[in-house]
This record gives structure tokens, C-alpha cells and sequence, in this order.
């Protein structure tokens, strides 16, 4: 019976040789390394991701204790720390930036058959920025006056058709979110769904003129007067549904076109929200449940945070702590495309879970995954009775 690659070499399968060549192509190196190539640089980081390594030092203890496995893992120059070490400080990170939106296209197209709400439009995305702590005695180049303290912004656009990152960006904490507005990229006929922190009628503009629509939450301060008001249902919690125009000067030479402003009340949290939107087509409970799906971004956040390496880094740089985060999110998307060519029906948690203590081992990932708890022992029932009752 033939051998099976390990189950490492076949998650990161999903990234075809010549893809990353030509990522590697458009950033080399000043110097090119000879003994650790930036092929067994993404694959060190990965495996940190995938296996809860803390720190470089473990990541090589960790490889370096199989070295028998290290060529079917894919490695191909000399793993030291030293190595490791001076790819992370001078490997440029935009390479990974690079691998991971080679990624986002491949794991965008499996998963556009994705069953969605049929109310809801086939292309919604959601906004939001989500603050990484660093120690100050480590990284003091991080310092953000607000908390006092080191810290990153981590801006990510969402896909709510797979909980896909679509696009990112790393930036200093005191960084503005709505500026991403300007850097993040526009598709004509989509959704963009935003927190009013990102509310700004000067680049709110540019999704207007670019055909896209947005969502986004407004602010008590927004001055405008109502052209038409549309019947509603209070039943569902809805309390106006109005097109409005801006008044204030700046606005107006803002933004001249109409808005459409929704007035709701969440019962489950007694409070009220209201969202400013171009859409004039779809239902206004609809617009409501749009800006509720929003909260997927924080998911996203959250889970990445729990269960990838974005907390212990390899390295006190700037570029080294580029390079992990975005091969933190590459090893997202890598379990995500793998789940999907799969057709597995295990959640992303799970799959990552089995696949942290089963990267060495020489079994197809379908048939490791798809393994299943064993029946429980009716003799350990009989031993505790007492929980019958509960």
C-alpha cells in the first residue's frame, strides 16, 4: 500500500508552485539566501500557525526532531534559527501579502455556490479593524498613545458568503478605519456593510460612483431634510424608512445624490439604530438584517485571534510581524479551501484542531478527517448512575 505525503504537505498543496514563484518574482530579496528559501520561509510560518508553535525556537526544535520527514514536507534548505531568523527581518513581507490574495481569489471562486439568504444580494461584504496588542519592552516602535501601550490595527474586508477575508491590511493603531475606505477594493453591484466609525460622505462617494452600495450606520450630528417617507411595518421593529438629502454645506458638496435613512429598534437589546444606505430596492427589514450580518467581521476576529498565531510572534520586527500575520490569514484560507474541496462537514475549529497534532502523520487528510468518535462504553454508563438524572 503506497504511502501517503504528510498531512502538512497536503494542506499547503492547495498553493500551486508556480503561483508563489511568481509571487516571489515580483519581491526578491536584496540578497538572496541560498540555504532557506522563501518557499521553506512560508512553510516554517504555516507550520507555526497550524501546530500552536510560540516561538521560532520551537518551530525549528519542532521540524528539526523529523528530519527524515522535512523533504516530503517540502523543505528543501537548511531549517536553523539563525536562518529563520534573518528571513523574518529582511524576507520582504509583502510575499506573503502576495500569496494570500492568490488564495483569496481560489478560495473566493470555491465558494461562491455557498447557499445564502435568496433575500439578500449575492455579493456582501463587511468592513471593520480589530486592534492586535504587542508588549511595549518588546516592540517599543509600537507605541499608541491612546492606551499607551503597543498595538497594531488589523483591517479586514469580510465576505459573509463563506466568511472569507476578501482583502486586508496592516496598519499603525492610530491609524483612521475610515481611511481604508480609499485603499480597499470597490466591485461594481456589491454590498459593503460599515459601523459608523466609518462614516464619511467624501469617501462613502466613491462607493456611490464606483455602482456599489453601502450600509452603514449613522451619527446623531448627520443634518439633513426628508424628500419621501415610505409606509413600514412596526411589527417587526422598524420605525421610519425616509430618503433624505443632506444639508449641512460640506456634506451637500460631499455627497449631492439622495440617501435612504432606516429608522429600527432592537427589542432583544432596547435600543435604536439608524443606517443610511443608497439602496432604494431592497426591504427595509431587509437593510437591518444586512447591518446584523455584520457581526461575522467580529467573528472573524475573534476566531483568529483564539486559534492562529497573532498573539506570540517569531520575531520583534515590523516585516516579521507582517510576515506572520498575513501567513496567519494564508493558513485560514488554506483550511478553508481544504474544507471546501473536501465537502467536509466539520467546522473550521475542528479541522484545525486534528490537523495541529496530525501534521506529521502520513495519512490522506479525507480519511483523517473523516475518522469519528467511537460509541460510547455502556459500562462506563452503568459505573455513574447518579447522572441520569440530570
Amino acid at each position: 500500500m503506497p504511502v501517503s505525503k504528510p498531512v502538512f504537505s497536503q494542506v499547503v498543496s492547495a498553493l500551486h508552485g508556480q503561483a508563489f514563484a511568481r509571487c516571489v518574482a515580483r519581491f526578491p530579496m536584496r540578497r538572496r539566501s541560498r540555504s532557506f528559501s522563501a518557499y521553506d520561509h512560508f512553510l516554517a510560518l504555516c507550520f507555526g500557525q497550524l501546530t500552536y508553535r510560540e516561538s521560532l525556537r520551537d518551530i525549528v526544535a519542532c521540524l528539526n526532531a523529523r528530519p527524515g520527514l522535512l523533504y516530503h514536507l517540502g523543505f528543501r534548505g537548511r531549517l536553523t534559527r539563525t536562518n529563520f531568523a534573518y528571513a523574518n527581518e529582511h524576507r520582504d513581507w509583502r510575499l506573503f501579502a502576495a500569496v494570500a490574495e492568490v488564495l483569496i481569489r481560489r478560495a473566493t471562486d470555491l465558494y461562491q455556490a455557498e447557499p445564502q439568504d435568496p433575500d439578500f444580494p449575492q455579493l456582501v461584504y463587511a468592513l471593520d479593524a480589530s486592534i492586535i496588542h504587542l508588549s511595549l519592552k518588546l516592540f517599543p516602535w509600537a507605541y499608541w498613545g491612546r492606551s499607551r501601550a503597543g498595538a497594531l490595527k488589523l483591517h479586514t474586508l469580510i465576505a459573509l458568503k463563506g466568511q472569507l477575508p476578501v482583502w486586508a491590511a496592516l496598519t499603525e493603531a492610530s491609524f483612521p478605519e475610515l481611511k481604508m475606505i480609499d485603499q480597499m477594493p470597490v466591485q461594481p453591484g456589491a454590498f459593503y456593510i460599515m459601523d459608523r466609525g466609518y462614516l464619511d460622505f467624501t469617501r462613502l462617494i466613491r462607493l456611490q460612483l464606483a455602482g456599489a452600495s453601502f450600509v452603514v450606520r449613522s451619527k446623531r450630528h448627520v443634518r439633513f431634510r426628508v424628500v419621501a417617507t415610505r409606509k413600514i411595518d412596526p411589527r417587526h421593529g422598524l420605525q421610519s424608512d425616509q430618503t433624505v438629502r443632506l444639508t449641512s454645506p460640506w456634506s451637500q458638496k460631499s455627497y449631492a445624490p439622495p440617501l435612504r435613512r432606516i429608522r429600527f429598534w432592537d427589542a432583544s437589546q432596547n435600543r435604536g439604530f439608524v443606517f443610511l444606505t443608497n439602496d432604494f430596492d431592497l426591504p427595509p427589514l431587509t437593510i437591518c438584517q444586512l447591518y446584523q450580518r455584520r457581526w461575522q467581521v467580529e467573528l472573524f476576529f475573534k476566531w483568529v485571534k483564539q486559534h492562529l498565531r497573532i498573539r506570540h510572534f517569531f520575531g520583534r520586527s515590523l516585516n516579521a510581524i507582517h510576515c506572520q500575520i498575513w501567513t496567519a490569514i494564508c493558513t485560514y484560507l488554506l483550511v478553508a479551501i481544504l474544507r471546501k474541496e473536501g465537502r467536509l462537514d466539520k467546522s473550521l475549529y475542528e479541522i484545525l484542531q486534528i490537523l495541529s497534532v496530525s501534521a506529521f502523520e502520513q495519512t490522506p487528510v479525507a480519511q483523517l478527517l473523516a475518522k469519528t468518535q467511537p460509541p460510547p462504553n455502556p459500562d462506563e454508563s452503568q459505573n455513574t448512575p447518579y447522572l441520569l438524572g440530570f
